[in-house]
């Protein structure tokens, strides 16, 4: 009898040790969370903050995700700029806690906003290719946030957050590096996928509900003509929808395409009476199941909604 009670109560301190050792990770969106599972394959599940359809822009944390924060190790972000509601979990953190800002990763690519809703052809800024890590104003609006887009860029947040976790937890350095090894070869794969599917449309204009794409058009050589509105959450005006109704004609547009985060009434009204059809991208892949899978999904999601459209 008494053994067993000893044999319980060792099994109980080496499950309450393994709690301890783990690593607990904190992420606010989906495409991140499912880079970021990658890079933890065999090791943890990150925590996901922002889920199914809600907007990174507007969200409010549950009791539930207040309390992931307050043990998290770290917490892993795009920008202030991006995701504002974390701005105020910085203070609730515990000491220990490490906040990653992706925007500010080492070799992160980023493009800066363009100017209004009608693109110029090829207009993308004037950051492509800089290292942006020590610019302190990113999270106040200049440089476009959608920095996930870009499988570059992807590949170097999963380097980046294999090396905070691994000083972190330099125990798990080896099975960090081997994750991220592994995570770069997948994205190489579907990006070669990616390029050969989308290499046809590169001629083919189109207009976004709002302009998120810029780091994905650029890559794979696309031509997005307009935008509808400059901020989603405010609803465009009547002279805001001739506009584009006039840019839709004057470049040939044929495709328009909405987002399931929003109302798409607006996109009915801008190709109402026009030859151009309706579609859907989803720069954040909301309606994907989150996890090591998600990345690629999205990616391959956005593609075949593109070529679906200007394909046909």
């Amino acid at each position: 009898m008494g053994l067993t009670v000893l044999a319980a109560a060792a099994s109980a301190l080496l499950a309450s040790a393994a709690r301890a050792e783990a690593l607990r990770v904190v992420v606010t969106i989906k495409p991140v969370h499912g880079l970021v599972s990658l890079v933890m394959a065999g090791i943890d599940t990150p925590t996901l903050l922002v889920d199914g359809q809600a907007s990174p822009h507007s969200f409010s944390l549950k009791p539930s995700d207040a309390r992931a924060l307050q043990g998290a190790d770290v917490v892993v972000r795009v920008s202030a700029a991006v995701e504002p509601f974390t701005v105020r979990i910085t203070q609730s953190l515990p000491a220990s806690a490490v906040m990653v800002t992706l925007a500010k990763a080492p070799g992160v690519k980023l493009l800066e906003m363009r100017r209004g809703t009608a693109f110029e052809e090829h207009d993308h800024g004037g950051s492509e290719g800089k290292d942006h890590a020590h610019d302190h104003d990113h999270d106040v609006g200049g440089p476009d946030g959608h920095i996930w887009l870009d499988p570059d860029n992807a590949k170097v947040i999963i380097k980046h957050v294999a090396d905070v976790l691994a000083k972190k937890r330099p125990d798990l350095k080896d099975r960090l590096d081997a994750n991220a090894t592994a995570a770069i070869a997948e994205i190489d794969r579907m990006d070669a996928e990616l390029k050969g599917k989308l290499a046809p449309l590169s001629a083919k204009p189109f207009i976004v509900f709002h302009d998120a794409y810029q780091y994905f058009e650029r890559h794979y050589g696309l031509h997005a003509a307009g935008a509808i509105t400059l901020n989603p959450e405010v609803k465009p005006s009547a002279r805001r929808l001739a506009e584009i109704r006039s840019t839709l004609t004057k470049n040939g547009a044929k495709c328009v395409f909405a987002e399931p985060q929003f109302s798409p009434k607006v996109i009915s009204a801008v190709i109402e009476d026009t030859a151009a059809k309706a579609g859907t991208l989803d720069p954040l892949g909301s309606t994907l199941p989150a996890g090591p899978a998600h990345y690629a999904a999205m990616m391959r999601a956005l593609s075949d909604a593109l070529a679906g459209c200007l394909g046909g």
